[in-house]
Protein backbone atom coordinates (compact mmCIF):
# COMPACT_ATOMS: atom_id res chain seq x y z
CA UNK A 1 0.00 0.00 0.00
CA UNK A 2 1.51 3.13 -0.99
CA UNK A 3 0.55 6.50 1.14
CA UNK A 4 0.15 10.03 -0.22
CA UNK A 5 2.69 12.25 0.96
CA UNK A 6 1.21 14.17 4.10
CA UNK A 7 -0.34 17.45 2.93
CA UNK A 8 1.11 19.57 6.37
CA UNK A 9 4.40 19.99 7.24
CA UNK A 10 5.71 20.85 10.65
CA UNK A 11 6.95 24.18 10.68
CA UNK A 12 10.48 23.88 12.38
CA UNK A 13 12.07 20.76 11.15
CA UNK A 14 14.70 20.38 13.42
CA UNK A 15 14.64 17.65 16.25
CA UNK A 16 18.10 17.20 16.98
CA UNK A 17 18.96 16.14 20.23
CA UNK A 18 21.85 18.21 20.38
CA UNK A 19 22.24 20.83 19.95
CA UNK A 20 18.71 21.20 20.21
CA UNK A 21 16.03 23.57 18.54
CA UNK A 22 16.12 27.18 19.42
CA UNK A 23 12.64 28.80 21.37
CA UNK A 24 9.92 29.68 19.03
CA UNK A 25 10.42 32.89 16.89
CA UNK A 26 13.45 32.90 18.27
CA UNK A 27 15.89 35.73 16.22
CA UNK A 28 19.72 35.92 17.00
CA UNK A 29 19.20 39.59 15.83
CA UNK A 30 17.53 40.10 18.93
CA UNK A 31 20.49 39.01 21.17
CA UNK A 32 22.37 42.29 22.81
CA UNK A 33 25.56 42.95 21.74
CA UNK A 34 26.41 45.46 24.20
CA UNK A 35 28.73 43.23 26.52
CA UNK A 36 30.67 41.47 23.04
CA UNK A 37 34.22 42.36 22.85
CA UNK A 38 34.72 43.29 26.17
CA UNK A 39 36.35 41.31 29.22
CA UNK A 40 33.86 38.66 30.80
CA UNK A 41 35.67 40.06 34.32
CA UNK A 42 34.13 43.45 33.97
CA UNK A 43 30.64 44.99 35.51
CA UNK A 44 28.71 44.21 32.49
CA UNK A 45 30.02 41.62 31.24
CA UNK A 46 30.21 39.55 34.92
CA UNK A 47 26.55 40.80 35.61
CA UNK A 48 24.85 38.87 32.17
CA UNK A 49 26.89 35.81 33.29
CA UNK A 50 25.53 36.09 36.98
CA UNK A 51 22.30 36.20 35.50
CA UNK A 52 22.41 33.31 33.80
CA UNK A 53 22.75 31.99 37.09
CA UNK A 54 20.17 33.36 39.38
CA UNK A 55 17.67 33.04 36.24
CA UNK A 56 18.60 29.35 36.17
CA UNK A 57 18.09 28.88 39.95
CA UNK A 58 14.93 30.53 39.93
CA UNK A 59 12.93 28.79 36.79
CA UNK A 60 14.33 25.72 38.47
CA UNK A 61 13.41 26.16 42.18
CA UNK A 62 16.67 24.90 43.33
CA UNK A 63 17.11 25.51 46.86
CA UNK A 64 18.77 29.17 47.96
CA UNK A 65 21.59 26.87 49.54
CA UNK A 66 23.01 25.30 46.67
CA UNK A 67 25.47 26.77 44.70
CA UNK A 68 25.35 27.51 40.92
CA UNK A 69 28.40 27.85 38.71
CA UNK A 70 29.16 28.09 34.63
CA UNK A 71 31.76 25.42 34.06
CA UNK A 72 33.95 24.67 30.75
CA UNK A 73 33.32 22.08 28.40
CA UNK A 74 29.63 21.77 28.27
CA UNK A 75 27.47 19.08 30.59
CA UNK A 76 30.46 16.33 29.69
CA UNK A 77 32.85 19.18 31.46
CA UNK A 78 30.46 19.53 34.45
CA UNK A 79 30.28 15.73 35.46
CA UNK A 80 34.26 14.96 34.88
CA UNK A 81 35.16 18.32 37.08
CA UNK A 82 32.45 16.35 39.96
CA UNK A 83 33.97 12.92 39.19
CA UNK A 84 37.52 14.16 39.53
CA UNK A 85 36.84 16.77 42.42
CA UNK A 86 34.09 14.66 44.57
CA UNK A 87 34.97 11.04 44.12
CA UNK A 88 37.48 8.99 46.22
CA UNK A 89 36.30 8.52 50.04
CA UNK A 90 33.29 6.23 49.46
CA UNK A 91 32.87 3.61 47.47
CA UNK A 92 30.63 4.48 44.49
CA UNK A 93 27.23 2.75 42.28
CA UNK A 94 27.15 4.17 38.88
CA UNK A 95 23.78 3.67 36.93
CA UNK A 96 25.12 3.26 33.10
CA UNK A 97 22.02 2.42 30.83
CA UNK A 98 23.26 4.30 27.75
CA UNK A 99 25.82 6.15 26.36
CA UNK A 100 26.91 8.93 28.12
CA UNK A 101 26.31 6.81 31.96
CA UNK A 102 28.33 3.92 30.22
CA UNK A 103 31.34 6.68 29.59
CA UNK A 104 31.18 7.84 33.03
CA UNK A 105 31.11 3.95 34.64
CA UNK A 106 34.01 3.98 32.14
CA UNK A 107 36.11 7.08 33.36
CA UNK A 108 35.51 6.22 36.76
CA UNK A 109 36.74 2.74 36.54
CA UNK A 110 39.56 3.28 33.89
CA UNK A 111 41.21 6.88 34.79
CA UNK A 112 39.97 7.59 37.94
CA UNK A 113 40.66 3.54 38.70
CA UNK A 114 39.03 3.53 41.78
CA UNK A 115 38.65 -0.31 42.88
CA UNK A 116 35.82 0.22 44.81
CA UNK A 117 33.52 1.29 41.98
CA UNK A 118 30.52 -0.67 41.04
CA UNK A 119 28.67 -0.35 37.95
CA UNK A 120 25.15 -1.12 37.55
CA UNK A 121 24.44 -1.76 34.26
CA UNK A 122 21.24 -2.17 31.65
CA UNK A 123 20.68 -2.86 27.64
CA UNK A 124 19.30 0.14 26.31
CA UNK A 125 15.76 0.70 27.34
CA UNK A 126 15.90 -0.27 30.55
CA UNK A 127 16.75 0.75 33.93
CA UNK A 128 19.39 -1.13 36.07
CA UNK A 129 18.25 -3.01 39.43
CA UNK A 130 17.71 0.43 41.45
CA UNK A 131 17.53 -1.73 44.19
CA UNK A 132 20.78 -2.58 44.51
CA UNK A 133 22.18 1.00 44.88
CA UNK A 134 23.70 1.38 49.15
CA UNK A 135 23.16 4.51 50.81
CA UNK A 136 26.64 3.97 52.03
CA UNK A 137 28.07 4.77 48.72
CA UNK A 138 28.51 7.46 46.09
CA UNK A 139 25.82 7.57 43.45
CA UNK A 140 26.10 8.45 39.66
CA UNK A 141 23.61 8.31 36.88
CA UNK A 142 21.91 10.25 34.42
CA UNK A 143 18.63 11.23 35.26
CA UNK A 144 17.55 10.77 31.71
CA UNK A 145 19.35 8.72 28.91
CA UNK A 146 19.63 11.28 25.97
CA UNK A 147 21.12 8.25 23.79
CA UNK A 148 18.20 5.58 25.19
CA UNK A 149 14.80 7.70 25.68
CA UNK A 150 14.74 6.11 29.49
CA UNK A 151 14.45 8.36 32.36
CA UNK A 152 14.09 7.49 35.95
CA UNK A 153 10.21 7.97 36.98
CA UNK A 154 11.31 8.86 40.15
CA UNK A 155 14.09 9.64 42.60
CA UNK A 156 12.23 6.84 45.27
CA UNK A 157 15.18 4.52 45.55
CA UNK A 158 17.61 7.20 47.08
CA UNK A 159 17.34 7.39 50.77
CA UNK A 160 17.06 10.61 52.29
CA UNK A 161 19.55 9.68 55.07
CA UNK A 162 22.25 8.65 52.63
CA UNK A 163 25.70 8.92 53.51
CA UNK A 164 27.07 9.21 50.02
CA UNK A 165 27.12 12.20 47.42
CA UNK A 166 24.23 11.88 44.61
CA UNK A 167 26.40 12.79 41.08
CA UNK A 168 23.39 13.43 38.43
CA UNK A 169 23.67 14.41 35.14
CA UNK A 170 20.69 15.99 33.84
CA UNK A 171 21.46 17.15 30.89
CA UNK A 172 18.61 16.24 28.99
CA UNK A 173 16.36 16.73 32.02
CA UNK A 174 17.04 20.21 33.58
CA UNK A 175 14.28 22.54 32.27
CA UNK A 176 11.74 19.35 31.20
CA UNK A 177 11.37 17.32 33.93
CA UNK A 178 11.25 17.48 37.90
CA UNK A 179 14.29 17.40 39.60
CA UNK A 180 14.32 16.28 43.28
CA UNK A 181 16.47 18.55 44.92
CA UNK A 182 16.71 16.57 48.11
CA UNK A 183 17.33 13.38 46.92
CA UNK A 184 20.44 15.01 44.86
CA UNK A 185 24.00 16.91 45.92
CA UNK A 186 25.42 17.38 42.10
CA UNK A 187 23.39 18.17 39.27
CA UNK A 188 25.11 19.50 35.73
CA UNK A 189 23.80 20.02 32.59
CA UNK A 190 24.41 21.83 29.29
CA UNK A 191 22.93 25.48 27.49
CA UNK A 192 22.15 23.42 24.29
CA UNK A 193 20.24 20.99 25.67
CA UNK A 194 16.28 21.81 26.82
CA UNK A 195 15.98 25.83 26.21
CA UNK A 196 18.26 24.93 23.15
CA UNK A 197 21.21 26.92 23.60
CA UNK A 198 24.52 27.34 22.19
CA UNK A 199 27.37 25.01 22.65
CA UNK A 200 30.61 24.33 25.10
CA UNK A 201 28.82 25.70 28.28
CA UNK A 202 28.40 23.44 31.18
CA UNK A 203 26.11 24.45 34.54
CA UNK A 204 26.99 23.04 37.94
CA UNK A 205 25.21 22.85 40.80
CA UNK A 206 26.02 21.86 44.43
CA UNK A 207 24.21 21.18 47.24
CA UNK A 208 25.70 22.48 51.19
CA UNK A 209 26.89 17.82 51.08
CA UNK A 210 28.61 18.42 47.65
CA UNK A 211 30.62 21.74 49.03
CA UNK A 212 31.31 20.00 52.40
CA UNK A 213 32.72 17.03 50.54
CA UNK A 214 35.22 19.82 48.53
CA UNK A 215 36.06 21.57 51.43
CA UNK A 216 37.18 18.05 53.43
CA UNK A 217 38.62 15.74 50.43
CA UNK A 218 41.82 16.24 48.48
CA UNK A 219 41.51 13.92 45.48
CA UNK A 220 44.75 11.68 45.34
CA UNK A 221 45.34 13.04 41.68
CA UNK A 222 46.64 15.76 40.31
CA UNK A 223 43.66 18.57 39.29
CA UNK A 224 43.89 20.75 36.24
CA UNK A 225 43.04 24.04 36.05
CA UNK A 226 39.61 23.91 34.62
CA UNK A 227 38.18 21.45 37.53
CA UNK A 228 39.31 23.37 40.76
CA UNK A 229 36.75 24.35 42.35
CA UNK A 230 38.75 25.42 45.90
CA UNK A 231 41.68 27.37 46.64
CA UNK A 232 43.66 27.28 49.97
CA UNK A 233 41.18 24.67 51.39
CA UNK A 234 38.17 27.33 50.75
CA UNK A 235 35.41 27.25 48.10
CA UNK A 236 36.29 29.96 45.08
CA UNK A 237 32.95 31.50 45.96
CA UNK A 238 33.18 33.91 42.63
CA UNK A 239 32.79 31.15 40.32
CA UNK A 240 28.89 30.76 41.57
CA UNK A 241 28.52 34.52 40.72
CA UNK A 242 29.95 34.84 37.22
CA UNK A 243 33.50 34.41 37.42
CA UNK A 244 33.52 31.42 35.36
CA UNK A 245 37.30 29.38 35.52
CA UNK A 246 38.25 30.58 31.84
CA UNK A 247 36.95 32.58 29.61
CA UNK A 248 33.40 32.38 28.30
CA UNK A 249 32.08 33.22 25.49
CA UNK A 250 29.57 36.27 26.24
CA UNK A 251 27.47 35.63 22.87
CA UNK A 252 26.34 32.52 24.26
CA UNK A 253 25.83 33.84 27.74
CA UNK A 254 22.98 36.48 25.32
CA UNK A 255 21.58 33.53 24.03
CA UNK A 256 21.26 31.65 26.89
CA UNK A 257 19.62 34.46 28.62
CA UNK A 258 17.41 34.61 26.05
CA UNK A 259 15.89 31.06 26.47
CA UNK A 260 15.76 31.76 30.04
CA UNK A 261 13.79 35.01 29.42
CA UNK A 262 11.62 32.88 26.92
CA UNK A 263 11.30 30.41 29.96
CA UNK A 264 9.99 32.68 32.17
CA UNK A 265 7.42 34.46 29.64
CA UNK A 266 5.24 31.47 28.59
CA UNK A 267 5.01 30.62 32.76
CA UNK A 268 8.79 28.70 34.08
CA UNK A 269 9.24 24.95 34.87
CA UNK A 270 5.75 23.88 34.67
CA UNK A 271 5.33 25.08 31.18
CA UNK A 272 8.40 23.53 30.15
CA UNK A 273 7.17 20.26 31.29
CA UNK A 274 4.01 20.63 30.19
CA UNK A 275 4.84 21.29 26.44
CA UNK A 276 7.29 18.54 26.49
CA UNK A 277 5.02 15.63 27.82
CA UNK A 278 2.37 17.10 25.66
CA UNK A 279 4.85 16.02 22.51
CA UNK A 280 5.26 12.77 24.42
CA UNK A 281 1.20 12.36 24.27
CA UNK A 282 1.47 12.96 20.49
CA UNK A 283 4.04 10.57 19.90
CA UNK A 284 2.94 7.71 22.17
CA UNK A 285 -0.91 7.79 20.96
CA UNK A 286 0.52 7.38 17.61
CA UNK A 287 2.58 4.42 18.66
CA UNK A 288 -0.35 2.95 20.49
CA UNK A 289 -2.06 2.57 17.18
CA UNK A 290 1.23 2.40 14.74
CA UNK A 291 1.93 -1.68 13.11
CA UNK A 292 5.65 -0.53 12.90
CA UNK A 293 7.02 1.54 15.24
CA UNK A 294 7.58 1.50 19.17
CA UNK A 295 9.27 3.33 22.09
CA UNK A 296 12.73 1.75 23.03
CA UNK A 297 12.14 2.12 26.53
CA UNK A 298 9.31 -0.71 27.35
CA UNK A 299 7.73 0.47 30.27
CA UNK A 300 5.36 3.87 29.71
CA UNK A 301 7.01 5.09 33.67
CA UNK A 302 10.68 5.02 32.12
CA UNK A 303 9.59 6.92 28.76
CA UNK A 304 11.41 10.56 28.28
CA UNK A 305 9.45 13.23 27.34
CA UNK A 306 12.71 15.31 25.81
CA UNK A 307 15.09 12.14 23.70
CA UNK A 308 12.22 10.19 22.64
CA UNK A 309 13.50 7.16 21.08
CA UNK A 310 11.62 4.80 18.62
CA UNK A 311 12.32 1.19 17.35
CA UNK A 312 10.72 -0.51 14.33
CA UNK A 313 9.06 -3.59 15.53
CA UNK A 314 7.93 -5.07 12.07
CA UNK A 315 8.85 -8.52 11.58
CA UNK A 316 10.06 -8.15 8.30
CA UNK A 317 12.63 -5.54 9.94
CA UNK A 318 13.38 -7.84 12.81
CA UNK A 319 14.03 -10.12 9.97
CA UNK A 320 17.02 -8.14 8.77
CA UNK A 321 20.47 -9.19 10.33
CA UNK A 322 21.61 -6.46 11.99
CA UNK A 323 23.76 -4.61 9.14
CA UNK A 324 20.12 -4.70 7.34
CA UNK A 325 18.51 -3.39 10.28
CA UNK A 326 21.21 -0.14 10.54
CA UNK A 327 20.70 0.22 6.72
CA UNK A 328 16.49 0.16 6.90
CA UNK A 329 16.43 2.94 9.83
CA UNK A 330 19.12 4.74 8.50
CA UNK A 331 17.03 5.11 4.99
CA UNK A 332 14.22 5.88 6.98
CA UNK A 333 15.76 9.08 8.82
CA UNK A 334 17.28 10.30 5.46
CA UNK A 335 14.13 9.86 3.85
CA UNK A 336 12.82 12.40 6.38
CA UNK A 337 16.08 14.93 6.17
CA UNK A 338 15.54 14.72 2.43
CA UNK A 339 12.36 16.37 2.87
CA UNK A 340 13.02 18.92 5.19
CA UNK A 341 10.45 17.55 7.66
CA UNK A 342 13.01 16.63 10.36
CA UNK A 343 16.78 16.90 10.50
CA UNK A 344 19.30 14.57 12.37
CA UNK A 345 16.35 12.05 13.95
CA UNK A 346 18.26 8.86 13.41
CA UNK A 347 19.25 7.02 16.64
CA UNK A 348 22.54 7.37 18.61
CA UNK A 349 25.20 5.07 16.75
CA UNK A 350 25.55 2.86 19.92
CA UNK A 351 21.83 2.75 20.34
CA UNK A 352 19.29 0.17 18.68
CA UNK A 353 18.54 0.94 15.23
CA UNK A 354 15.78 3.61 14.80
CA UNK A 355 14.34 7.32 15.13
CA UNK A 356 15.31 9.65 18.20
CA UNK A 357 13.09 12.77 18.28
CA UNK A 358 13.74 15.66 20.30
CA UNK A 359 10.83 16.87 22.12
CA UNK A 360 11.97 19.28 24.86
CA UNK A 361 10.22 22.66 25.46
CA UNK A 362 11.59 24.87 22.68
CA UNK A 363 10.08 22.44 20.29
CA UNK A 364 6.27 22.99 19.70
CA UNK A 365 4.12 20.10 20.09
CA UNK A 366 2.10 20.91 17.43
CA UNK A 367 4.98 20.16 15.33
CA UNK A 368 5.42 16.90 16.67
CA UNK A 369 2.18 15.74 15.77
CA UNK A 370 3.03 17.44 12.32
CA UNK A 371 5.87 15.10 11.74
CA UNK A 372 3.86 11.82 12.58
CA UNK A 373 1.78 11.36 9.44
CA UNK A 374 5.47 11.65 7.53
CA UNK A 375 6.88 8.57 9.61
CA UNK A 376 4.45 6.74 8.48
CA UNK A 377 5.19 7.58 4.97
CA UNK A 378 8.93 7.50 4.68
CA UNK A 379 8.32 4.18 6.47
CA UNK A 380 5.86 2.79 4.05
CA UNK A 381 9.02 3.54 1.24
CA UNK A 382 11.53 1.75 3.21
CA UNK A 383 9.58 -1.13 3.60
CA UNK A 384 9.02 -1.38 -0.23
CA UNK A 385 12.41 -1.41 -0.28
CA UNK A 386 13.61 -3.25 2.33
CA UNK A 387 11.56 -6.04 3.19
CA UNK A 388 11.92 -8.39 -0.07
CA UNK A 389 15.40 -8.27 1.09
CA UNK A 390 13.99 -10.50 4.88
CA UNK A 391 14.82 -13.77 5.57
CA UNK A 392 11.81 -15.76 4.87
Amino acid sequence: MTLSVPDIRPNNPQFSSGPCAKRPGYSLAALPIDALGRSHRTPTPKGRLAEVITRSKSILGMPDDWRLGIVPASDTGAVELALWSLLGPRPVDILAFESFSQTWASDIVKQLKLADANVLSAPYGQLPDLTKVDPAHDLVFAWNGTTSGVRLPNADFIAADRQGLVICDATSAAFAMDLPWDKLDVVTWSWQKALGGEAAHGMLALSPRAVERLLTHTPAWPMPKIFRLTSGGKLTEGIFKGETINTPSLLCAEDALDGLRWAESIGGLKALIGRSEASLAHIAAWVAKSDWADFLAADPATRSCTSICLVVKAPWFMALDAAGQAAAAKKLAGILDKQGVAYDIGAYRDAPPGLRIWAGATVEPDDIAKLLPWLDWAYAQVRAEFAPQAKA
